[in-house]
């Protein structure tokens, strides 16, 4: 997936048809006098439908269209029959994409199964048609109802990835390089910050043909809370990960300070995140002994006060089979 396929955030505009107008029709025929009415009903207006796709990893198909029409309804006719409905309009979305109003933020509806439908916007109602109207007192209504009009407006469709693994750390960390290793991903790998410029997903192939998924979040920085760098546009991201893989180089002034600082960032953003499963690895540890990372052991053991960790090395395959073993007994206790 390439960073200007990845799209995960758009405004679209959304029109519901019109319902059709009612029939004022009388029936006319040889050898039956006085046939009254029988204006049938107008055709209810096309909806605008959101539906869950599996297939669907991104928001890329509304990159270039933003505007959606569903079909109006058609008038009623004579021998009471009724309009057609107007053509329902489908947007298909990727699972975990959420639905906002863009004037409030309110929360409209989420879309996480495949096949799940939510109506956006209801088409009009058709009008009755001029048979519904005849009484005892009025048998020729010489009128019929209207249709009612449809809906339109603004909408926000925001995706938030569903992955089982989040990767988070700082700029430069090695989360690029790690979901290369373990997935079949291909993410941009430079030795300079603010590499990744949109998330990565990879699947994980775990022993016995089975798999999970792992997201590469673009890097947080200290005020990323507040909108500082670019992962303050990701956050949203992790809070669908059931596990929060931190990932913090051994080469790091102080990993227990940079363990606090991304810590703090997912409180600030939504303190719920902090009820996730978290495991920590310590990257890049080619580079150290073994006499530096039994010292290194004794810090940690006090300053991550029981949060699992281990350490691993991408590039010399340090760690690699024991993180994953590690990962997958979290994802599945």
């Amino acid at each position: 997936m390439t960073e200007g396929n990845f799209v995960d955030y758009v405004k679209v505009h959304l029109a519901s048809g019109n319902g059709g107008k009612g029939s004022m029709h009388l029936h006319r025929e040889k050898y039956v006098a006085k046939g009254g009415p029988d204006g049938g009903d107008g055709g209810r207006g096309g909806h605008v439908i959101i539906r869950g796709n599996e297939n669907l990893w991104t928001l890329v198909n509304f990159k270039f269209k933003k505007h959606f029409k569903a079909g109006h309804g058609e008038h009623g006719s004579k021998n009471r029959s009724t309009g057609a409905d107007g053509a329902d309009v489908y947007l298909d979305v990727p699972l975990g994409t959420v639905v906002k109003d863009p004037d409030t933020d309110e929360v409209l509806f989420e879309i996480t199964e495949h096949g799940e439908e939510k109506i956006a916007l209801e088409g009009g109602m058709g009008g009755l048609g001029n048979w519904h109207f005849k009484t005892s007192t009025n048998q020729t209504p010489r009128y019929a109802q209207p249709g009612i009009a449809g809906q339109e407006g603004y909408f926000l469709l925001e995706l938030k990835i569903l992955a089982d693994v989040g990767l988070v750390g700082f700029p430069n960390a090695g989360k690029s390089t790690l979901l290369s290793v373990i997935t079949s991903a291909k993410p941009k790998i430079a030795d300079y910050e603010f590499t990744t410029l949109k998330p990565n997903l990879g699947i994980v192939e775990y022993r016995d043909f089975q798999s999970f998924v792992m997201a590469d979040i673009p890097g947080i920085i200290e005020g990323a809370a507040e909108g500082k760098g670019l992962g303050h546009y990701f956050l949203r991201h992790i809070e669908r990960n059931a596990t929060l893989l931190f990932l913090i180089p051994a080469d790091s002034k102080d990993i227990s300070q940079e363990y606090a600082i991304l810590l703090d960032e997912l409180r600030r953003y939504n303190p719920e995140m902090l009820h996730k499963e978290r495991l920590i690895a310590i990257s890049k540890c080619d580079m150290l002994d073994a006499e530096l990372m039994d010292e290194m052991k004794q810090e940690l053991d006090v300053d991550f006060k029981g949060t699992p960790y281990m350490f691993i090395s991408s590039v010399a395959q340090m760690g690699i089979t024991e993180l994953k073993d590690k990962l997958w007994q979290m994802l599945n206790d």
